[in-house]
């Protein structure tokens, strides 16, 4: 039976590591849904509006190998109705949200990818102000 796998993220100014969770994902399972948070939810989780509008953000997943399906995120209240609409077997987060999600272990696995060291968008925009 084929193992549908789930993940979230803004992935903003996309870079290697957001590749790299991406591949990571989609090695767990035969499918991979990505929920790329909406802007509104990005402005209201990081205090910012993304540099990436919305449906760049999604243009850009959508068009990576390993991604099958791109929904837009509206609300991190809303993580359990994401997993069961879309039937995931598996829920991979990033390690920066350890155990934020393991309540959802009663309907799906819960995986924790480590980050990509030295990585972060954050750190890129703030690098690429400072250049100016």
């Amino acid at each position: 039976m084929a193992r549908t796998v789930i993940t979230f993220g803004t992935f903003d100014v996309f870079h290697v590591g957001h590749l790299r969770v991406i591949e990571r994902a989609a090695a767990l399972g035969d499918r991979l849904v990505v929920g790329v948070s909406a802007d509104e939810l990005n402005l209201r989780k990081k205090g910012r509006e993304p540099v990436f509008s919305q449906s760049e953000r999604l243009a850009i997943v959508a068009a990576l190998k390993p991604v099958d399906e791109v929904f837009v995120e509206e609300s991190l209240e809303l993580k359990r109705d994401y997993i069961l609409q879309h039937g995931a077997d598996v829920l991979v987060m990033g390690d920066d949200w350890s155990g934020r999600f393991d309540e959802f272990e009663d309907i799906c696995e819960v995986v924790y990818l480590p980050r990509t060291p030295a990585i972060s968008t954050t750190a890129l925009i703030e690098k690429i102000s400072s250049a100016t």
